[in-house]
């Protein structure tokens, strides 16, 4: 189930949105102002941040900005009344992908939302890491790095199952001639290169631990 975090400071036109995803499969936590929203987002990871601009406390602009900065890379959604181009563009220049403007029509509201998710849903991220299993690309910090074909199989395993222990024999299945020793090797090599939080469950396997 895709998790959105909406961000909405008219109760009735949030409680209408909130209903509206909820009845299409939609898991929707719903907040207010400026600092609920910066507290959800770091207690929790979303599929889709959607976000109006004029809020309590601060506005939508400077809140993507900051989880931008914090490296937030979560698929960003503006609902707002604002009709000037300055206004727009200040959206996109602090990282959000789309925008819808106020009053809307709610079905085009949800097919812009689905195909957005459907979008981003194929990519795997994690910190500086992106893969996109459409193309077999993976990227670091925006450059493709260097890495061998086994070590890649590996690294996208860990992408694929992260805060799950994966067991030495799936990871064996992917490797030439395994043993303990390639294999701690290997795993150490992907740490220091990416930087990743993986931990040695002793004598069952590894896991990459969430962000």
């Amino acid at each position: 189930m895709h998790k959105i975090l909406l961000l909405e400071d008219d109760e009735l036109l949030a409680q209408t949105i909130k209903n509206l995803l909820i009845n299409e499969g939609y898991q929707v936590d719903l907040v207010y102002d400026f600092e609920e929203a910066l507290e959800f987002t770091y207690d929790n990871r979303y599929d889709l941040y959607l976000f109006d601009i004029n809020i309590p406390f601060g506005n939508g602009i400077d809140l993507l900005r900051d989880l931008r900065e914090a490296g937030d890379k979560t698929p960003t959604f503006f609902i707002t009344a604002l009709k000037d181009i300055k206004s727009i563009s200040k959206g996109f220049d602090a990282g959000c992908d789309d925008y819808i403007k106020k009053p809307f029509d709610f079905d085009e509201l949800l097919v812009r939302i689905k195909a957005m998710i459907r979008k981003n849903n194929n990519f795997l991220e994690y910190g500086d890491l992106k893969y996109d299993p459409d193309n077999d690309t993976l990227l670091y910090k925006g450059s493709e790095p260097n890495i061998g074909t086994i070590s890649k199989k590996v690294l996208i395993l860990f992408l694929s199952n992260r805060g799950r222990i994966i067991k030495k024999d799936e990871i064996y299945e992917l490797m030439q001639n395994p043993t303990d020793v390639a294999l701690r090797v290997m795993i150490n090599k992907i740490k220091q290169q990416f930087s990743l939080n993986i931990t040695n469950i002793r004598g069952v396997g590894y896991k990459l631990e969430n962000l």
